[in-house]
């Protein structure tokens, strides 16, 4: 499922309008600066929890020792954030069914 059939079926399901259902999904899962609430709220170091669903969090990734595969030559990969995802209890139940 894409964004748009993701509006579609909100708009459906809630009956409000297709373009207000749109607002709804762009407010919650644009990646534009301080535009989503959920990337703006990540990329702060806050979590998101949805009950159920799962949880958004940005975890942090040690910096650690790497191989040119060309050369061989060791070098240093950096520290770095990352968003994660992990699923809830209900979400992952739901996918063994």
């Amino acid at each position: 499922m894409n964004k748009t059939q993701l509006t579609d079926h909100l708009a459906a399901k809630t009956g409000m309008s297709k373009a207000a259902a749109k607002r709804a999904v762009d407010a919650l899962f644009s990646t534009a600066p301080r535009e989503g609430i959920i990337a703006t709220a990540v990329s702060k170091g806050d979590r998101v929890q949805i009950t159920g669903f799962g949880t958004f969090e940005r975890r942090n990734r040690k910096k650690r020792m790497g191989r040119n595969p060309q050369t061989g030559a060791s070098l240093t990969i950096p520290a770095a954030k990352y968003p994660a995802f992990v699923a809830g209890k209900s979400l992952k139940d739901r996918v063994q069914k």
